[in-house]
């Protein structure tokens, strides 16, 4: 698996796996929390160790259930988690204090490798308020690196300037039809590292058909050329699938090269 380093210095992997359906009734989002790592389990047998989560997923319990079961050191794991950006959570420093120490209990450990806000408001001044609390715990070591997810560039740059630690990350959703190129260059410009989620999601029938073309050359899938495209634009990228197969597949990306002519093409999706 290749690493890519942080603006703090922290190395993580290129690749992780999502789970906002993992661990819950029907693979379904909005579906009760049953606690089956299974999922989980065939992701980390393929070789995943970076995973992602979120207060909002419910399911930070079964992310941190796996990592037990699995044996593995929980060193070995760089594990996400996002405090949603809204008043319950972010409101003010208890409220911070709350959800920083439970999503610490439910992962079942003492650290959290990169922690992200989950969704921008309104007030610029309150999210950077909330944000110096984070900061907080970078400095106790508690959470190794935080980040911002679904930020635009108007929102970011306020950060920039304005926060004593950086964001580490820009987690954003990316994907053919909405790669989001503007706002990944701006990250990465300054910086902060683009991570894409939901990189296989939404993806038209003639996108797919595309896609599956230029794979043929190189015996890969849509998916495959979908994840190698992003790694080459400097991005990290956390592909789900409930399949094992598949998440053997979407870690088989470093053996092949896009072409400048097939990223152009790929791009203009």
């Amino acid at each position: 698996m290749e690493l890519i380093r942080l603006n703090n210095g922290l190395e993580i992997e290129v690749i992780g796996s999502g789970t906002n359906t993992f661990g819950k009734e029907d693979r379904n989002y909005m579906g009760a929390i049953n606690n089956d790592t299974t999922e989980l389990a065939s992701a980390i047998t393929a070789g995943y160790r970076h995973f992602d989560t979120a207060i909002s997923y419910r399911n930070e319990g079964v992310v941190g259930l796996a990592v037990k079961e699995s044996g593995i050191d929980r060193d070995d794991f760089f594990l996400t988690s996002k405090i949603p950006g809204e008043p319950d959570y972010m409101g003010n420093e208890e409220a911070i204090i709350k959800a920083v120490e439970s999503s610490l209990k439910a992962l079942q450990t003492d650290y959290i490798d990169l922690y992200l806000v989950h969704h921008p408001w309104d007030s610029l001044e309150d999210m950077l308020a909330g944000w110096r609390v984070l900061e907080k715990y970078v400095d106790q070591g508690v959470l190794k690196a935080i980040g911002v997810s679904n930020f635009n560039e108007e929102q970011l740059a306020y950060f920039i300037e304005h926060a004593r630690i950086k964001p580490a990350v820009n987690q954003i959703e990316s994907h053919a039809g909405k790669w989001n190129h503007e706002i990944i260059a701006y990250s990465l410009e300054n910086g902060i590292i683009p991570e894409a989620w939901g990189p296989l999601s939404r993806t038209t029938d003639e996108a797919r058909a595309i896609l599956t073309e230029i794979g043929k050359a190189y015996n890969k899938t849509w998916a495959q050329v979908v994840i190698r495209y992003q790694l080459d634009l400097g991005m990290i990228t956390i592909p789900k699938s409930h399949n094992a197969e598949r998440q053997k597949d979407n870690l088989a990306v470093f053996d092949f090269e896009l072409t400048e002519t097939e990223r152009k093409k790929i791009a203009a999706l």
